[in-house]
């Protein structure tokens, strides 16, 4: 039987979860936890490219002490912490680290690259597995940088995806810079807006080249240079590897959320839970429902079986939500409720693993047998 590693990072630290993807009638998942106890831990990164167990790395944030960057490689049982700051900003450009929002595995060709996502809006390499991060000097330096505004969550860059055929190729999102991409492994950055609006600037001005509130992005199994695109109001698809945008979110009960989760096999399917708007962040239509297209966007079907009926106010965020890579695939999420949700059967129907948690803040899951 294969085992599935599923991880999850709360307001007061990490919780991590095992099963056997052979039980699927079974209910029971071993947890454990917490670890980096009353640390917020808003990014998780399973690394399963080496040989043997994975490498687990967690970037916890203490109110004491600061952000920070963890990493175990023997599923959670201890965890290591460099000496000094993994992720640091270089001294010239005047500010500091506030946040880890992102912990990426770079490509298959490339085993020690890991890059993490910061807030203020950066992007940072790692050639060592994560034992320590340089900043990505081009793209913070980049001339469109001015015009990025935090938003509601800050200015943080959240979204980090490497091209499975190049890995030299990279797209990021920054809220709220908008998306950007490299072909030459972060020596150029372009940004890749065109059709995304952002609609909380003045009418004329709403498709701009950059500067959009993209809350998540995600690259589809089948065809590599088709993206699917949350932003703050409307969900949009790429066919061009971001070039050009449309929208796919008029069959939704709201094209509002956070997340968005593309299967990790089947082409053309991606999952979203949208919220009744950004003023009213609670489930659209107040149930607690994950939508999924099957068509890449062309029509979305409201996923509810197993999950709670009743009116509900729980809210899942951009990264709170997950695919692992199972057969079929699992899918999981949490929620500022607290409470976390899995489907082994791709969405068909849902269980709840767990309740009164702290703030749901990201979740990861990996086969790892």
């Amino acid at each position: 039987m294969t085992d599935v590693l599923l991880a999850v990072g709360t307001r007061k630290g990490l919780f991590l979860a095992r099963r056997e993807t052979g039980r699927r009638g079974d209910p029971d998942w071993e947890f454990d936890g917490p670890h980096f106890n009353a640390q917020a831990v808003y990014a998780v990164g399973i690394d399963t490219r080496g040989p043997g167990a994975p490498r687990v790395l967690a970037g916890g944030d203490s109110a004491h002490w600061g952000p920070s960057v963890f990493h175990s490689d023997d599923l959670g049982r201890t965890w290591t912490e460099p000496q000094h700051p993994a992720v640091k900003f270089p001294q010239d450009t005047g500010t500091s680290l506030e946040r880890v929002w992102q912990l990426q595995p770079g490509g298959a060709d490339e085993p020690g690259v890991v890059y993490a996502g910061t807030e203020p809006g950066a992007l940072f390499r790692s050639e060592d597995g994560g034992e320590s991060f340089a900043l990505v000097r081009p793209l913070w330096d980049h001339p469109t940088r001015a015009d990025w505004v935090p938003g509601g969550g800050g200015l943080g860059l959240h979204t980090v995806l490497v091209d499975p055929r190049d890995s030299r190729s990279v797209t990021v999102a920054v809220s709220t810079g908008g998306a950007y991409r490299t072909s030459d492994a972060g020596a150029r950055w372009e940004p890749c807006n065109q059709g995304v609006q952002a609609a909380f600037l003045p009418e004329g001005r709403r498709f701009p080249d950059h500067g959009q509130c993209v809350h998540k992005v995600a690259r589809d199994a089948a065809d590599p240079d088709r993206l699917y695109l949350q932003n703050h109001w409307g969900v949009y698809r790429s066919d061009d590897a971001g070039t050009g945008w449309i929208s796919i979110g008029d069959s939704l009960p709201s094209d509002f959320g956070f997340p968005v989760v593309s299967h990790p096999r089947r082409g053309g399917v991606a999952y979203v839970f949208p919220l009744n708007a950004d003023y009213d962040r609670v489930p659209a239509r107040h149930r607690c429902r994950v939508h999924r297209t099957e068509d890449a966007g062309a029509t979305w079907e409201g996923l509810g079986a197993g999950l709670p009926e009743s009116a509900h106010y729980g809210p899942v965020l951009r990264d709170a939500m997950w695919a692992d890579d199972a057969d079929p695939a699992g899918i999981y999420f949490g929620n500022r409720n607290g409470e976390l949700f899995a489907s082994a059967d791709e969405g068909e129907s849902w269980q709840q693993l767990a309740s009164h948690l702290p703030d749901v803040l990201c979740v990861r899951a990996a086969v790892i047998g």
